[in-house]
């Protein structure tokens, strides 16, 4: 019905943190909204296509780490756009609770004593609340495709399936290097972060089933259906993992 164009945003060097803007015939979708600060290099990148803040008519936030979640409020303000996200991460959005971290293997055990994970951001609540398992339909926003509960990466994930086969799945899956920069950004791996790997699995195996075949995420990418299903089949053969068996010591377990 209407033609898109993913418009990647590098909020840091080398892939390592995106937004992605979707770009339909009149309207723009941003999906994640940087670290706090981030709105001069999205500022930016709506200029170099001919667009305002104003053109931004919906802000999806897909979890609420601060690299994904930091400018929202700022963003809101400057475009005016409504922001989507979870309730299962909304108490994180709010700053009534601290962010909790499951660490994936030693980057992430190492970053968590940075304090790049912790850096605070402006708080805010959703203006468009999804609960449980239920679906956001895009059309509204002049967008051909939906907004779905996943959960697996934080409690709220959620990603974008668009009819284009386009996937925007924030930190489901990462690639390359560290955080998803540098090198091998065709090889799919964990992020530093994640709940419960076999969720992970599950999700992006039911994404491919549903026709997904390009996935744009935070960190790295983007990755096509074969390299998506290599490393959501490694996941599924984990075990003994203390997040995912609900052992570990986070308190939204």
């Amino acid at each position: 019905m209407f033609d898109t164009q993913i418009i990647p945003i590098p909020i840091l060097p080398f892939g390592m943190v995106n937004a992605h803007l979707i770009r339909s015939e009149a309207v723009c979708i941003l999906v994640d909204a940087g670290i706090p600060g981030s709105e001069r290099r999205i500022g930016k990148v709506l200029a170099n296509h001919g667009l305002t803040f104003r053109d931004i008519k919906l802000i999806v936030v897909t979890h609420a780490h601060t690299d994904h979640a930091g400018s929202a409020a700022r963003l809101r303000a400057l475009s005016g756009a409504p922001i989507l996200a979870h309730e299962a991460d909304a108490d994180y959005y709010s700053r009534k609770v601290p962010m909790s971290y499951c660490t994936t293997g030693w980057v992430g055990r190492l970053f968590l004593r940075t304090p790049a994970p912790h850096e605070p951001y402006e708080g805010f609540v959703p203006d468009i609340m999804m609960r449980n398992g239920e679906t956001m339909n895009l059309l509204n926003f002049g967008v051909d495709g939906l907004v779905r509960h996943t959960g697996g990466h934080t409690p709220g994930s959620i990603a974008v399936e668009l009819a284009s086969r386009d996937a925007l799945v924030g930190d489901l899956i990462a690639s390359g290097i560290l955080i998803g920069g540098l090198l091998f950004k065709g090889r799919a791996i964990r992020p530093p972060f994640e709940d419960d790997p076999q969720t992970v699995a599950r999700e992006l195996e039911r994404l491919v089933q549903d026709g997904a075949q390009r996935f744009h995420m935070g960190h790295g990418g983007p990755l096509e259906v074969p390299e998506v299903l290599r490393h959501a089949w490694v996941l599924a053969s984990l075990s003994g993992d203390a997040c995912a068996s609900g052992q570990c010591q986070h308190d939204h377990h």
